[in-house]
C-alpha cells in the first residue's frame, strides 16, 4: 500500500485526523479539493484558538503545521472514485493517479442548497447566515431575519432572541404554524411574515431589505436561513457505506468511534454527523484519526 491512512478532505476534520496520524509517524495523505463548505464566509468564529480568523487563513496555518510532520503529505485535487483494494482500498484522482491505503478517512463534507431567491446565493456566509452559534455575535441587536425552510427554522428563530428583540421570521410558504406555536412565538418578541421573499436587496455583500411578492420591503441587517444538504463527493456510497436521513440530509452512519458500516472506513465532518459546527467537526476527526490509528495496531 502507498499509505497507512488516506484522508480525503482538508478542512477541519480531515485536519483534525491528519495530524493524529501523523504524530503517531503513520505515512498518511490528505486528498484536498480546495472547496471546503466555510469557503464563503470571511471569518470563523467560536473556535477556540481561531476566533475571528478568516477560514482560508486557518487552513493555511494548520497546513503547514500538518507538513511539518515527515509522515505526512497533502495532494491538491479531488478524489473521483473510491473502491476496495485487496485488504485496503484505492482512491482515483481527478488528475488521473490512483493511491492506495489500508485505512480511509472520509471528512468530504457537504454541500448546501440554498432557497432560489435572486440575493441570496451571492450573500451567503457574509449577510445570509446559517448558524447563529457561529455568527449571532457579530449581528447582534440588529435587525434580522429568518427565513424558514423547514420546521426547524423555527427552533432557528427562537434560539436568535439571545442575540436581537428585532427579528421578523418569512414564513415563506415551507411552514405553517399554529395557533399555539404562534402565540408561542410571538410571545418571544418575534414577528411574522406570511407573504412570499422575492429578492434580497442592497449593496452585496451587505443586505439592506428583504423585498416581499406584494413589493413590501422588509429592512434588515442580516438574514438567517437553514440550508438543505447533500454529500459533497460520491465516494461514501461507491465504497458502500451506509447512510441516516438526518434533519437536513442524508448522512454517513458512523459508530462512537467513528467508523462506517464498511470496515476500515471512518468518516467525520459535516458528512457524518446530522448537525454542524467547525469546533464538533473537529472533535469528529481527532476521534477518526485515532480510531484509525489504533485499528492499525491490530
Amino acid at each position: 500500500m502507498d499509505y497507512d491512512v488516506i484522508i480525503v478532505g482538508g478542512s477541519w476534520a480531515g485536519l483534525a485526523a491528519a495530524m493524529q496520524l501523523a504524530r503517531a509517524r503513520r505515512k498518511i495523505c490528505v486528498i484536498d479539493s480546495g472547496k471546503p463548505r466555510n469557503r464563503f464566509a470571511g471569518a470563523s468564529h467560536g473556535v477556540f484558538g481561531f476566533d475571528g480568523m478568516a477560514p482560508a487563513e486557518i487552513g493555511a496555518t494548520v497546513r503547514r503545521q500538518l507538513l511539518a510532520y515527515p509522515s505526512a503529505t497533502i495532494h491538491d485535487g479531488a478524489a473521483v472514485d473510491a473502491r476496495p483494494h485487496g485488504d485496503g482500498f484505492s482512491v482515483a484522482l481527478a488528475d488521473g493517479q490512483t493511491l492506495t491505503a489500508n485505512r480511509m478517512i472520509l471528512a468530504t463534507g457537504v454541500v448546501d442548497e440554498l432557497p432560489p431567491i435572486p440575493g441570496l446565493q451571492e450573500r451567503w456566509g457574509k449577510s445570509v447566515l446559517h448558524c447563529p452559534y457561529c455568527d449571532g455575535y457579530e449581528v447582534a441587536d440588529r435587525r434580522l431575519g429568518v427565513l424558514a425552510t423547514m420546521d426547524e427554522s423555527l427552533h432557528q428563530a427562537a434560539v436568535l432572541v439571545d442575540w436581537s428583540a428585532n427579528i421578523v421570521v418569512f414564513t415563506n410558504g415551507a411552514v405553517s404554524p399554529d395557533e399555539a406555536t404562534l402565540r408561542d412565538l410571538r410571545a418571544k418578541g418575534l414577528q411574522i411574515e406570511d407573504a412570499p421573499v422575492s429578492e434580497l436587496v442592497g449593496d452585496v455583500p451587505a443586505l439592506r431589505a428583504a423585498r416581499l411578492a406584494d413589493g413590501r420591503e422588509v429592512p434588515l441587517d442580516a438574514l438567517f436561513t437553514i440550508s438543505r444538504t447533500r454529500m459533497a463527493a460520491p465516494l461514501a456510497e461507491q465504497l458502500g457505506c451506509g447512510f441516516e436521513e438526518g434533519p437536513f440530509g442524508p448522512v454517513i452512519s458512523t459508530d462512537e468511534q467513528k467508523q462506517t458500516t464498511v470496515a476500515g472506513v471512518y468518516a467525520a465532518g459535516d458528512a457524518a454527523r446530522p448537525v454542524h459546527n467547525a469546533s464538533w467537526a473537529l472533535a469528529d476527526g481527532v476521534t477518526a484519526g485515532i480510531a484509525a490509528h489504533q485499528s492499525l495496531l491490530t
